[in-house]
């Protein structure tokens, strides 16, 4: 008697439940269904609806037949609900004057704008960052029933995704990681707009515009790493040359001809300059020879 008890329930509830929307997984198409009873005054304007395509046979055509384009689909409402099956096209569908409605939804790619947002970063940084988003609709039915909206709705979603992602970055994250920053809304934005039929296919940040006062900071420290690093290799440069210059010396005092034929090397790079003034230079020994004397 309890096991019969309970299987009805089970068949009552379920009963119930058909008659709600339901609503697919991620991923998966959402389909609405419906039981189909509409009501007395439902089936009695169907029938009057037939009844005038019928009477008004051929004209009623260009009431009842719509077309829509290979990137379009349309959500059908008979007296309000949504038909099952979801939604038409691309090509020719049926309508039923009267008692029928359809609204078109784009399919196709859009590229919307996010407005430049300031921002304060982790480390107490203020800063205006723009980026761009690519969303489509992959399920119209969703698009039109759950949300008023969807594009106006993941556009404001967007901002405020934005503020709150790169409210919790340093600036330095900011500028160096940016493509972890966009997989990481992208993956917010494709988890909310689900509900909505919309998918979120791609996230672009533009441009991160930093104060003056910082610019010129950062200008300035990038200036002095600059010339640190140039007065490090000067003075490498300078070690090396001097430690060329004592090995040089090493071997010209083994052979002292070597620094002789050096001197005529360097007389003869000083005339072929067309120079005026031929300079002579005396060799220290000499000197130090007199002095000893």
């Amino acid at each position: 008697m309890a096991a019969e008890l309970k299987q009805r329930s089970s068949q009552k509830y379920g009963q119930f439940s058909d008659e709600n929307l339901i609503v697919s997984a991620r991923g998966q198409q959402t389909q609405y269904e419906a039981d189909g009873d509409i009501g007395c005054c439902g089936y009695v304007l169907m029938g009057f609806s037939y009844i005038l395509v019928a009477l008004f046979f051929p004209f009623s055509l260009c009431l009842t037949i719509k077309v829509v384009q290979e990137y379009e689909r349309a959500v059908i409402f008979r007296l309000g609900r949504v038909l099952p099956g979801g939604a038409k096209g691309p090509g020719l569908f049926f309508i039923l004057p009267c008692i029928d409605d359809f609204k078109k939804v784009d399919m196709r790619t859009l590229t919307y704008d996010v407005p430049p947002q300031e921002i304060l970063t982790k480390d107490s940084v203020t800063v205006a960052v723009d980026a761009v988003i690519f969303i489509r609709i992959f399920d119209a039915t969703m698009a039109t029933v759950n949300v008023s909206d969807a594009y106006q709705s993941t556009r404001l979603l967007a901002s405020t995704t934005l503020r709150n992602v790169l409210g919790t970055r340093n600036m330095s994250e900011l500028l160096t990681d940016r493509e972890a920053i966009a997989s990481n809304m992208q993956g917010l934005l494709d988890e909310a707009t689900d509900p909505w039929g919309v998918k979120v296919e791609r996230v672009e940040i533009k441009d991160v515009r930093l104060p003056i006062q910082l610019q010129r900071a950062m200008a300035a420290e990038a200036e002095a790493s600059r010339e640190a690093r140039a007065k490090v290799v000067a003075a490498e440069g300078e070690q090396k040359a001097s430690r060329a210059l004592k090995e040089a010396a090493d071997i010209m005092t083994e052979s002292p001809a070597a620094i002789q034929l050096r001197y005529l090397q360097t007389l003869n790079s000083i005339a072929a300059e067309k120079n005026s003034t031929i300079i002579f230079p005396l060799p220290i020994d000499v000197m130090t020879t007199f002095m000893k004397k």
